[in-house]
């Protein structure tokens, strides 16, 4: 079993785009808050905030201004911000993060089926924690990646509503990752 799978509780995590949106992710229900948003100046203040709130935090790492996605930036968001783990596109950043002993959920895009197979390369490459697969709204999809590894899914982009989060759980997703409030 991984780790991450313990972490969630409720099955919607808060992908917080901006920092108006971070209150309103600290006082609902969900546990796991995704950091889409944040610079070098404010990083580990929205961190801890969310950390104070009792919740795991994810930061994107491709979208946190003044940090660059390599492996400095990793080191530095390991050892002076202290997330529970990072998000990312890429591999290399994945296995960075398991060296600081951060979780790592490589984030892949599914455009086509040569994008299928090339994600599930590199998540075989990289080992993460779990898989953020987007958009999120392809419980066939779904399904089928569920049944080519053990990792945990995590279903996200694009989902506008309930009935769209309950049909790709149902399809075997671990959790959803919505930026939408009103779903968290």
């Amino acid at each position: 079993m991984y780790p991450i799978v313990d972490l969630i509780e409720h099955q919607t995590i808060a992908a917080v785009q901006n920092e108006e949106d971070l209150a309103r992710a600290l006082g609902s229900a969900v546990n796991v808050v995704f950091l889409i948003t944040g610079s070098i100046f404010n990083i580990k203040e929205l961190v801890d905030q969310v950390k104070a709130a009792g919740k795991h935090v994810f930061i994107h790492m491709e979208f946190i201004e003044g940090i660059a996605a390599d492996r400095s930036g990793v080191a530095y968001l390991a050892q002076h911000v202290r997330p529970t783990g990072i998000i990312s596109t890429k591999s290399n950043l994945i296995r960075v993060a398991k060296d600081h002993r951060l979780m790592a959920i490589q984030r892949i895009f599914l455009i086509d089926r040569s994008a299928v197979t090339r994600g599930m390369k590199a998540v075989e490459q990289s080992m993460p924690d779990a898989i953020e697969v987007m958009p999120g709204i392809m419980p066939r999809i779904i399904r089928e990646l569920t049944n080519m590894t053990p990792l945990p899914i995590i279903a996200g982009g694009l989902v506008g509503n309930q009935e769209e989060i309950d049909e790709v759980l149902r399809a075997g997703a671990l959790a959803v990752s919505a930026g939408t409030s009103a779903l968290w």
